[in-house]
């Protein structure tokens, strides 16, 4: 069965988030700043990913309102 383009985007936001959080949970982080651009990446990514959620909650609302 064919996947919505809602669940391909919020599941290649996951795979990065997850991919930058193993990555700095085994050390992959070379210094401090290369921690912070990474942290800000996962940060983003969660952000992006949340608003999406929220866009497809709130269509789903109106259209079972509708």
């Amino acid at each position: 069965m064919p996947r919505s383009f809602e669940e391909v985007i919020v599941e290649k936001l996951r795979e990065h988030m997850n991919s930058y959080a193993d990555g700095l949970a085994s050390g992959s982080a070379q210094n401090f700043p290369d921690y912070r651009f990474q942290v800000g990446v996962i940060h983003g990514l969660s952000l992006a990913e949340r608003d999406i959620l929220d866009v497809i909650e709130t269509a789903k609302q109106t259209e079972d309102s509708t």
